[in-house]
């Protein structure tokens, strides 16, 4: 988000209103209470408060004037904070009400059986139970979250993705998952209900963004018990210096002692009140823009971990590569010409209709102009690719053409008692080499050569493993490709290590391995077969095309099913980082600022010497302490903008990013006190009011 969009939200009168409400209602002490920095603010309202009716009354320690702008401005203070969190709340109330929208109750044909054809009959689809059969139809909305066990169909998940394109969904495999609210557009399918009421995906999705079940990190819980630590290391400083200053000989001989009013505005602009009322709004507003990105986070503790991963399990089709590989070249096995071996190849082809099988096609019309052949008038059989042959091809005039991988070329014409050319192993090993896959076409028991199928590496990735690598988060790319095409392919991709011939058990035990080095592990999967090292990982990223299996193994789903989203996941936590880490080091900084820009004023009276150092010049002890807390309180207002949309993310090492976060939130939290408090004391003396 930018930053005129972060300063339009907070003008927004849809988010702006409610937010406003909000914060007034987050006043209840039992709110006040679960922010420790916050309450001791908001008590310090309510004090000054009570002081300013006293006033009123003829019994008060100071004008009544003073009090009560410094009651007014303190809560301010506490109001700004609830605000700064019930904004970002608001956010994400917006992004579940448009979920909401999506979730209606619908009639669904459940089966009193498991299959198509068995007797349904209509119930609401808040009825249905974990384990019940419904039959979806075209036009029909999915009525909860399930697995197709029957049937295939394209499905509209618009209303989830944003995706207008619809996707196929068919029993078996690793897209299979269909969710509650998408529409059946073409056929049928029966699925079988994956969750009970309420526990749905859609379920989960609003309750996470409306904030209901956000707790705090580790990390959050860390920082709060610092700054409660703070907030205490002033309040016994404070509750000594209330019997020194009231009843002190310095003080009674300067007829001013410092009053209660004085020494509670002192305490909370000193104590951390800066990142303490923007310290919840941060944390909300990580996991809205992981929303933003179309990702589902389960937890707060997710967000936090992601900016933490040390490591990246990236498969390589669809992440790394563009997941389609596309012929690339013709290797004739020796005695055969380049244009025969492009001809037998794409007579073989002419029934696939995988994305490799048309690129062959494709690349020998490019080549040698070879077209569209008129087969109706020839004997032609196709013979389809199986599991068991790994071969598919034709039957054309009587000849029999095949294309396969290498070992099942080998056993075919072995079979046949053919020979294979040593040529063309090694011309399939250079292909390996490479990082392209060796299709191999033989007519009967002669090979003909070798399709070179590259997998084509996605522009820019190179790059964004080198700011990874940057900010030290290493890389591995997993794959089911034999050693040397994975080696070939981390290499021009720029991955620091690969898992070749990856199977899950390979998977899981690499992530036990980081992980007993004391690093985090981020991964993402779409499969059952995913399942196991998606639990094991610490940022699981499941695919919402998934199993159910997946998406419960995962602590984040990703509605688009990108891949590669995963390293966007690693940004956005970082910048919640980040976003924490600069705040903190600002209010820090603040209060050290005002810590020697205020006291000495404030003091004065009391103390006369301490005049010296006054080195801002204030106009009066009265006018430090009002300018302060103003201060104190219009810096939250600021800093909201920054809080909500986060600090700009940078691709750098951890080193250089503190040298960052010292310079310029550091040194600017010590200096900007500075002006402003300065600025305000002079607006003051001109209004009068100093």
């Amino acid at each position: 988000m930018s930053n005129k969009s972060a300063i339009q939200s907070l003008l927004d009168p849809a988010l702006l209103w409610p937010a406003v409400v909000d914060s007034l209602r987050k006043l209840a002490p039992q709110t006040q209470w679960k922010n420790p920095v916050m309450f001791v603010a908001y008590i310090g309202s309510i004090l000054t408060t009570v002081l300013f009716v006293q006033a009123l009354q003829g019994q008060g320690e100071a004008p009544a004037a003073f009090i009560c702008a410094i009651a007014a401005w303190l809560w301010f203070t506490v109001i700004f904070a609830n605000f700064a969190e019930a904004l970002a709340e608001g956010r994400s109330k917006a992004q579940a009400a448009s979920l909401r929208s999506t979730k209606k109750n619908v009639l669904a044909k459940k089966l009193d059986g498991t299959r198509h054809g068995d007797k349904w009959f209509p119930t609401e689809s808040q009825n249905l139970k974990k384990g019940d059969h419904v039959l979806i139809e075209a036009g029909d909305v999915v009525p909860g979250d399930g697995e197709v066990v029957e049937g295939v169909a394209s499905v509209d998940e618009s209303a989830i993705t944003g995706e207008s394109a619809p996707v196929i969904r068919e029993a078996g495999g690793d897209f299979s998952a269909v969710t509650g609210g998408t529409r059946v557009l073409s056929d049928w399918v029966v699925v079988r209900i994956s969750v009970n009421p309420g526990e749905a995906f859609l379920d989960r999705m609003i309750a996470m963004v409306e904030n209901a079940k956000r707790q705090k990190t580790p990390n959050e819980i860390a920082l709060t018990i610092l700054l409660v630590a703070l907030t205490l290391v002033f309040l016994v400083v404070t509750v000594t210096l209330l019997p020194f200053s009231l009843y002190s000989v310095e003080a009674a001989k300067a007829g001013s002692p410092i009053t209660i009013t004085t020494l509670i505005a002192l305490l909370v602009c000193l104590i951390p009140t800066t990142i303490g009322g923007l310290l919840s709004s941060i944390g909300v507003a990580g996991m809205s823009r992981m929303m933003q990105a179309n990702v589902i986070a389960t937890s707060g503790r997710a967000v936090e971990a992601a900016g933490d991963v040390d490591v990246l399990l990236l498969d390589k089709t669809g992440t790394i590569t563009l997941g389609n590989r596309q012929a690339a070249a013709f290797i004739p096995a020796p005695g055969v010409i380049e244009q025969q071996l492009a001809d037998a190849a794409q007579l073989a082809s002419l029934a696939d209709e995988t994305p490799e099988g048309r690129s062959i096609v494709v690349l020998a019309k490019q080549k040698f102009n070879i077209r569209h052949r008129e087969l109706h008038s020839h004997e032609a059989t196709f013979v389809p690719f199986s599991a068991q042959t790994r071969m598919s091809g034709i039957d054309y005039d009587g000849r029999q053409i095949r294309k396969g991988a290498i070992d099942a070329i080998k056993k075919y014409v072995a079979s046949l008692g053919g020979v294979f050319p040593e040529a063309v192993a090694k011309a399939a090993d250079d292909v390996a080499r490479r990082g392209s896959t060796p299709l191999l076409v033989t007519e009967g028991a002669r090979v003909l050569g070798v399709i070179e199928l590259k997998d084509i590496v996605k522009g820019g990735i190179k790059e964004r493993f080198a700011e990874l690598r940057q900010m030290g988060i290493k890389t591995v790319m997993i794959t089911g490709d034999n050693p040397l095409t994975a080696a070939a392919i981390a290499a021009e991709a720029g991955v620091d290590d690969f898992l070749a011939e990856a199977t899950p058990e390979a998977k899981l035990k690499l992530i036990r391995e980081h992980q007993n080095q004391g690093k985090l592990v981020a991964m993402t999967g779409d499969g059952t077969n995913d399942a196991p090292a998606l639990a094991q990982a610490d940022v699981a990223v499941a695919m919402n095309t998934g199993t159910q299996a997946a998406k419960e193994a995962g602590n984040m789903v990703d509605l688009d099913s990108n891949p590669t989203k995963l390293i966007e996941i690693v940004e956005i936590g970082k910048q919640m980082l980040m976003t924490r880490g600069s705040l903190t080091t600002f209010s820090i900084a603040n209060d050290v600022a005002k810590y020697f820009a205020i006291i000495p004023a404030a003091f004065a009276s009391t103390y006369p010497q301490l005049n010296t150092l006054n080195v801002m010049g204030l106009n009066s002890p009265s006018s430090a302490i009002l300018s302060a807390v103003i201060f104190n309180a219009i810096i939250i207002v600021f800093l909201i903008p920054l809080a909500l949309k986060g600090v700009a993310y940078r691709a750098q090492a951890a080193a250089q990013l503190l040298r960052n976060n010292l310079l310029i939130y550091g040194l600017g939290g010590l200096v900007v006190p500075f002006v402003g408090i300065k600025a305000i004391d002079v607006l003051l003396g001109v209004l009068g009011l100093a």
